[in-house]
């Protein structure tokens, strides 16, 4: 047995999901039935587990604590090559704050409550109990990681690991959208007839669109354009819809990370395909 299974094992028995790691502190690579998750995976890789491969597929989602997969012959040769292990804080219910230098460990002794502390290569680990969105850069060497990502493991480290606190919960937080200039949408020469009959129906939809761009998970630019489309060939040839409205609909597809220019360069393109 090699001595990162060995790890692994004592790891998993302790509920630490875990996974190795090749040189590089990359995962397995995904195997050719699993590539650009070919195999369907699980929705938004949320969870471990995402398809029934016996492979270490799928990177920190492969993460598991079930000794007979670790030891399984796909994994057994995994890790044979493996450089060091890597284990899922989000499926232990624990974040690592991760400090990869000098300055940033200094911001967090003087900004965070202490807790468990594993040294690393430039800076230090930090962990604490409670799980939440990963992320990387919330500032200057600072990475968050947690749900949905992983961490070599460089031992069990020092000290009394304390609750999550809300300051680094607050570190990936969203910023505010930059505020959506007015876009005017006119009817065209001549108007059109309102189908609308109450102002209930134009606000349901709306709304639904509103709802369509912000539970995109893949492929937000198409969802804000087919989105922008549909609104308009229902709504915009009347003159009911307005600035309001339309603000509306950017501020969604903001939200999700589009720019201004791109929620006015799909509006313009849905609105030259409609011939408005």
């Amino acid at each position: 047995m090699s001595c990162h299974l060995a790890i692994a094992l004592d790891l998993a028995a302790r509920g630490v999901p875990v996974l190795p790691l090749r040189a590089g502190k990359l995962p397995a690579g995904n195997c050719p039935a699993c590539r650009d998750n070919a195999c369907g995976g699980r929705p938004n890789m949320k969870t471990p587990g995402p398809c029934d491969c016996p492979r270490p597929c799928h990177a920190w989602a492969a993460a598991t604590t079930d000794p007979t997969v670790l030891t399984s012959r796909p994994w057994r040769a995994a890790w044979a090559d493996a450089a060091a292990v890597a284990w899922h804080p989000g499926g232990a219910g624990l974040t690592v704050v991760d400090l990869d230098h000098a300055d940033a460990v200094s911001w967090a002794r003087q900004t965070l409550p202490t807790t468990r502390t594993v040294p690393t290569a430039r800076g230090e680990h930090w962990i604490y109990q409670g799980a939440m969105p990963s992320a990387n850069g919330v500032r200057p060497g600072v990475d968050i990681k947690s749900t949905m990502s992983y961490a070599r493991w460089l031992g069990p480290g020092a000290g009394t690991m304390a609750p999550l606190p809300d300051t680094v919960r607050a570190l990936t937080a969203r910023k505010p959208a930059a505020p959506v200039r007015p876009v005017t949408v006119t009817a065209p020469a001549g108007g059109g007839e309102c189908r609308h009959r109450t102002p209930a129906y134009l606000e349901r939809g709306i709304a639904m669109a509103e709802q369509r761009i912000t539970e995109a998970r893949s492929a937000v630019h198409h969802t804000v354009y087919r989105t922008f489309l549909a609104v308009l060939a229902t709504h915009g040839r009347c003159g009911c819809l307005t600035n309001d409205h339309v603000t509306r609909l950017f501020t969604a597809a903001q939200s999700k990370g589009e720019s201004l220019r791109h929620c006015t360069d799909a509006w313009a393109n849905a609105t030259t395909a409609l011939g408005m």
